[in-house]
C-alpha cells in the first residue's frame, strides 16, 4: 500500500484535524511532496511558532458576557400594569382584569424614520439650504419606494427647516391622500455629547439645548400605540441624522451617547415597530438600496 493511501485512510478512520496535520509532517520530512528536508523544516518550525502563540479556546473565552442590563417594558412610561396602580374605580362591581384588558394596547405602531436629501451645504441660512438637484432626485426615489411598500400610511411629519420640508414635499406626491404636518421639535441639532468624542464637528448650539428638545421629539413620537387604536399604524417622520440616530439608541435602550457611531445616507429610511408590550425592533437601518449606487450621498 502505498504512503498517499496510508495516509488517506488514517485522516478518513481518525477525521480529525490534528491527525491530518501530523500525517502531512512526517510526509514532508520524508520528501514525499518534492521538498528537501532542509526546506521542510524551515517551513513547519515557523508553522509550530505560529499555532503556539494562538491563545487556547476554550468555550467560557468566546462566550460573550451579559451586560447585566434587563429590558425596561415601561420605557415609555405607558405600561398599562403600572398605569392602572392607583387608579380609582368608577364602578365597584367592574372587574379588575376586564378593566386591566381594556386599557392595554392592542396595536402595533411601524415608524419610517426619513432623512432628508442631499441639501446646498454653503447657504448661510436655513432657507438657502435647500435641495440640491441630487438630493430632489433621491426624496423621488425614497417616495416611490415608500408608495411601492403599499402601506396604509396615518400620516407624514417633517421637521420645519428647509431641508426637510422640501423632502417630504416630494414624497408626499407619491403618497396620495397622507397629511403632511410640521414640527419644530424634530430640526436637526446635538442631542448629547458623544462618546468616543470626536474633534471634527462641534454643534451650532449647546447640547443641554438641543437634548432637551430631541428629548422631547422622542417622547412625544416613539411610544406604544394608545389603548383605543385598534389598528396597526404606519407613520412617516422626515428629519435628520442626529435625530433619527439618537431615536434609534433611545428606542432599543443602547446608550444614547453612542448616537455618532451610526451613519446614515440621504433620502434613507429606518424602520422602528413598537409592539404593544413595549417591545421596540429595528426592521431597517438607512436603507437606500431602492436607489442607483450613482445617487448615494451622506452629506
Amino acid at each position: 500500500m502505498s504512503y498517499r493511501r496510508t495516509l488517506k485512510l488514517i485522516c478518513g478512520f481518525a477525521g480529525g484535524s490534528a491527525v491530518l496535520v501530523f500525517a502531512a509532517a512526517a510526509a514532508d520530512s520524508r520528501g514525499y511532496f518534492g521538498e528537501q528536508r532542509g526546506e521542510v523544516a524551515s517551513r513547519w518550525s515557523g508553522f509550530t511558532t505560529l499555532q503556539a502563540a494562538q491563545p487556547a479556546w476554550t468555550p467560557a473565552s468566546h462566550t460573550p458576557a451579559p451586560s447585566g442590563y434587563s429590558w425596561d417594558f415601561n420605557w415609555d412610561k405607558r405600561d398599562p400594569s403600572t398605569l392602572s396602580n392607583g387608579k380609582k374605580k368608577e364602578n365597584a362591581t367592574e372587574d379588575p382584569s376586564t378593566e386591566q384588558d381594556n386599557g392595554k394596547p392592542k396595536a402595533t405602531r411601524n415608524i419610517l424614520l426619513i432623512r432628508h436629501s442631499q441639501y446646498n451645504l454653503s447657504g448661510n441660512s436655513d432657507k438657502e439650504r435647500i435641495l440640491t438637484p441630487l438630493g430632489r432626485e433621491q426624496a423621488e426615489f425614497t417616495g416611490k419606494r415608500l408608495a411601492a411598500l403599499g402601506l396604509k400610511y396615518d400620516f407624514l411629519i417633517h421637521s420645519s427647516m428647509a431641508r426637510a420640508t422640501e423632502t417630504a414635499q416630494i414624497i408626499s406626491k407619491h403618497l396620495s391622500g397622507v397629511e403632511l404636518l410640521s414640527c419644530d421639535l424634530l430640526r436637526e441639532g446635538a442631542p448629547i455629547e458623544p462618546v468616543p468624542p470626536v474633534t471634527h464637528w462641534k454643534p451650532d448650539a449647546v447640547y443641554h439645548e438641543d437634548g432637551a428638545r430631541i428629548e422631547a421629539a422622542f417622547r412625544r413620537y416613539i411610544h406604544r400605540a394608545d389603548p383605543k387604536q385598534k389598528e396597526d399604524s404606519y407613520e412617516i417622520i422626515v428629519c435628520h441624522a442626529n435625530v433619527i440616530r439618537y431615536f434609534v439608541c433611545r428606542a432599543l435602550q443602547f446608550p444614547p451617547e453612542g448616537w455618532l457611531r451610526m451613519g446614515l445616507n440621504n433620502g434613507s429610511i429606518t424602520w422602528l415597530t413598537i409592539r404593544p408590550s413595549g417591545r421596540v425592533a429595528l426592521r431597517t437601518l438607512g436603507d437606500t438600496g431602492f436607489m442607483p449606487p450613482d445617487k448615494l450621498t451622506r452629506t
